[in-house]
């Protein structure tokens, strides 16, 4: 029994709406005091009235009693919305019914009227009270005129009895005083729950400002972090660009680092490269004072952990001191004494590191971890283009060693060839070639001859061109005017030098061909003599035919071929 009472007087709860839950608190109070009541007021009524007015009463308390029970049973199956409308109609038609068959001196029916307002005040808008005030206004006169014409005679008997009266008005002024003080609950109930949204509101309001603040504050970290990094990234592209035209080893380093530190504003920039025995970072190149004197004494690092450089490229991974005075391994270095942070970033090229990338600041946390992957960008284009140089530095040094020993060749094969050819020059007068014989040469054939540049003579209208051949002069042509006064043209000179040019491929060629000649005679004299001599197996006989057949081969020349003895 208990637990079904408590059932029932409990109110339903529905999650995540307030307003609902609020509201069938109310009227589940309401309605367990209006069933209370009535139960009350059946033997009540029954005492107070006489039977004729008290089965009229009664006939209004019993249905409105079942009517409540019903509308508590609405209420716990959640559907508040009809467990109002139901309560707020049942109570209505009850309190205008006892108003109708009341007569108009019975001035506790009218107050009941009250009633309704104030519990109407409870779930209904203020536009909705205001009509429904209206209404009971309007409906007070036509009952009113209905009496006075005798339409509606009154059935409930005027109260004479000043107890009787008390007792209608206190019941009256109770439920009044009920629904007023529900519906000041419910106003506080509102104002309290207005303020907690308002409380709330504001503490959004604030949560949402100082997130607006951060999420600026973020923006703006993240524009400027991503301006520095455009920045960057733009000065990484010049320095890439600048360094792709420079060739020389001696030329690009020193360019490097003052690029970095004039697109990047830093205090020092320095390259360090490994020496042959890998053991030692070499300072190569520095834009800073202190760099240079460093650079004179020729300063090196051991490659360790006891310096940001030594330990960059032993381990092959940047390093960053953004408070250098509180690093521990930072080298102080008294040559930079304005350093407060600094980063080393190693430079590797094809899986190998050659050296390091120093970058010092004179601010302090000058250096972030998004700056190491710029600078390692940066590190890569200047690994790739000290390669470069050293490729390209070998391979002049090679290209160099090769013309040279291609140039001592043909020299020394043109000296030798020069020695077996009968005629090494020709003349043309104008009418006819004839040989050149020996006699006094001009100055500028000597000198051509020497320097291998052009000899020009205005005086004589002499021009004297080198014939060369991949660098070495095996000729010359000589040319004069017969006019005194020639001046030599462009185009003259231009074809002269194409024709120097054409002698010298042609001379080279007709030189291999003898050459080729000659070996293939040599070759092919061995073979004979090699055949002749195998085909004797008698000793002598082998020595007398070797010693013909190289006397022949030979011409003008005497052969002697004699066997050591054991003796001898």
């Amino acid at each position: 029994m208990r637990a079904f009472f408590t059932k029932w007087l409990t109110p339903p709860t529905f999650e995540g709406d307030e307003e609902k839950t609020r509201l069938a608190r109310l009227l589940n109070s309401i309605l367990a005091f209006l069933i209370v009541a009535d139960i009350v007021g059946l033997p009540l009524t029954l005492l107070a009235f006489k039977f004729t007015s008290a089965s009229i009463l009664m006939a209004f308390f019993l249905p409105a009693l079942l009517v409540n029970i019903a509308t508590l049973a609405f209420l716990h199956s959640k559907r508040i919305n009809i467990a109002w409308y139901i309560f707020l109609g049942n109570f209505s038609l009850a309190i205008l019914g006892i108003y109708t068959v009341s007569p108009l001196e019975n001035y506790p029916a009218l107050f009941a009227l009250l009633i309704i307002i104030a519990f109407a005040n409870i779930f209904l808008s203020p536009p909705t009270i205001i009509r429904l005030t209206v209404f009971i206004v309007l409906y007070t006169l036509a009952i009113t005129f209905a009496h006075t014409r005798g339409w509606i005679p009154p059935l409930v008997a005027p109260v004479t009895d000043p107890l009787q009266s008390w007792g209608l008005s206190a019941i009256v002024f109770t439920f009044i005083g009920f629904g007023v003080y529900l519906s000041s609950l419910n106003l506080r109930s509102r104002l309290e729950s207005s303020i907690v949204d308002r409380q709330h509101l504001q503490a959004s309001n604030k949560e949402l400002a100082d997130l607006r603040q951060a999420l600026e504050t973020r923006v703006q970290e993240r524009t400027a972090d991503l301006e520095k990094r455009a920045i960057q990234l733009h000065a990484v592209s010049n320095v890439a660009s600048a360094i792709a035209t420079a060739q020389a080893l001696d030329d690009l380093l020193p360019m490097i680092v003052n690029l970095v530190s004039d697109r990047f504003g830093f205090y020092h920039t320095g390259i360090f490269l490994l020496d042959e025995a890998n053991e030692y970072a070499v300072l190569r190149a520095a834009n800073s004072a202190g760099g240079q004197k460093m650079l004179k004494r020729g300063h090196q690092l051991a490659l360790d952990t006891n310096s940001m450089v030594g330990y960059a490229i032993l381990l092959e991974r940047p390093r960053i001191a953004s408070d250098v005075g509180e690093a521990p391994i930072y080298f102080d270095n008294p040559d930079l004494p304005n350093t407060r942070s600094e980063i080393v970033v190693p430079l590797r090229t094809s899986n190998r590191t050659i050296g390091a990338l120093d970058v010092q600041s004179v601010d302090m946390n000058a250096f972030s971890q998004d700056d190491i992957e710029t600078f390692a960008i940066l590190a890569d284009q200047i690994a790739i283009a000290i390669e470069n140089a050293r490729l390209l530095s070998e391979t002049d040094r090679a290209l160099a060693e090769s013309h040279e020993i291609i140039g001592k060749y043909v020299k020394q094969e043109w000296a030798r060839y020069s020695n077996q050819i009968k005629q090494n020059g020709f003349i043309f007068d104008g009418k006819q070639v004839s040989p050149l014989v020996g006699g006094k040469q001009p100055r500028r054939v000597k000198r051509t001859a020497h320097t291998g540049q052009l000899s020009l003579e205005t005086e004589s209208a002499g021009m004297s061109i080198p014939i060369k051949l991949r660098g070495q002069v095996i000729g010359v042509l000589d040319v004069r005017s017969k006019q005194e006064a020639h001046q030599w043209t462009d185009n003259e000179i231009t074809l002269l030098e194409a024709a120097a040019d054409r002698a010298a491929f042609a001379l080279e060629n007709a030189r291999l061909v003898e050459s080729a000649q000659r070996r293939v005679a040599r070759e092919q004299a061995i073979g004979e003599i090699a055949g002749r001599v195998g085909a004797i197996n008698e000793r002598n006989s082998i020595l007398q035919a070797a010693v013909e057949e190289l006397g022949r081969k030979l011409g003008n020349s005497e052969i002697l071929i004699e066997l050591e003895t054991e003796e001898e």
